[in-house]
């Protein structure tokens, strides 16, 4: 009997067991993947790994970052004087305090859970006693892989890449019907005017020069990219204008610059002046990379190129 018994108990418990198991088992797939989304990550910086937010929601930015957080839909409560004056920025910051890497105390008082700089910012030690603090080597990654480095920070690389990948196709589609009108040969230059100097710029250097030399594959200037190609950018006076000029100039201007140079005979007699090829950007704000920017200078080369 106690044989018998044995046995029957040990088969009750492995049925109990088994339909426990499907229950949980059942309750698992039911319920919806874990969003990582609350605690915090560590994230893999330059200086080593950090313990940051897994869902930031009071960034300061002080480097020019800004507008890479608010793609990703982050909340921004502080940031450096050069994105609050950015007019590209102006609605999203109009309720964000201008900081920078010396106002310890109003840092605090924005009581940030995340800060983010350049590696040559000040106090460094002080920031990460308020929040964790990460830094960026500028220069160290290109402009869209970048944005995939905050998005891997705020937990949103995925969000991040989908951004860069689509950007990508469009940016490079726009360029083609651009080659298509202007002719694959055609050239543009991309000068500014900034207080009293002008400088014409390589491949790397915003103003969207990334866009139309790197996606659009738009031609440089034999001259432009003799000077400028490798340093960035290069100094020039407007005497010598004509000769950096292309079949195209997109010129990012500052209305604070000298622009008397437009009124002179030399450059009125610039061939792409006299066949208003001239496409005149606004200099404040145009030396951002950011999502935000670069969706504004997209739409700009559509308009001013296509004219749709």
């Amino acid at each position: 009997m106690k044989k018998l018994f044995i046995p029957c108990m040990l088969l009750l418990v492995l049925m109990v067991s088994a339909c426990s198991n499907e229950t949980t088992n059942k309750e698992n797939d039911a319920a919806p993947p874990e969003d990582n989304k609350s605690g915090t990550i560590t994230y893999q910086s330059e200086t080593g790994p950090i313990e940051v937010p897994a869902n930031p929601q009071r960034v300061i930015s002080l480097s020019g970052f800004t507008g890479n957080v608010i793609d990703l839909g982050i909340t921004v409560v502080g940031t450096d004087v050069w994105s609050k004056t950015n007019p590209t920025f102006e609605e999203q910051l109009k309720d964000v305090q201008e900081v920078s890497d010396e106002s310890l105390e109003k840092i605090i008082e924005l009581d940030p859970d995340l800060i983010i700089g350049l590696s040559t910012i000040k106090n460094i030690d002080k920031l990460n006693e308020i929040a964790p603090t990460v830094t960026y080597t500028w220069a160290k990654l290109d402009y869209l892989a970048q944005h995939v480095e905050i998005g891997k920070l705020v937990n949103k690389e995925k969000e991040a890449q989908a951004w860069v990948d689509d950007f990508h196709k469009r940016a490079q589609a726009l360029g083609s019907e651009i080659q298509a009108k202007i002719g694959k040969d055609a050239t543009v230059s991309v000068i500014e005017s900034y207080d009293k100097a002008l400088y014409v710029f390589g491949d790397n250097w915003a103003r969207g020069t990334e866009l139309l030399y790197q996606e659009m594959n738009i031609k440089m200037p034999e001259k432009v990219k003799e000077m400028a190609l490798e340093a960035g950018y290069y100094a020039i006076s407007a005497e010598v204008i004509p000769e950096y000029a292309g079949d195209y100039i997109v010129f990012s201007k500052y209305s604070t610059a000298d622009n008397s140079f437009q009124g002179t005979d030399t450059y009125k007699n610039i061939p792409a002046v006299k066949n208003k090829r001239v496409f005149e950007m606004e200099g404040q704000g145009a030396s951002f990379t950011d999502p935000v920017t670069l969706e504004k200078q997209l739409e700009f080369f559509r308009k001013s190129f296509l004219g749709n």
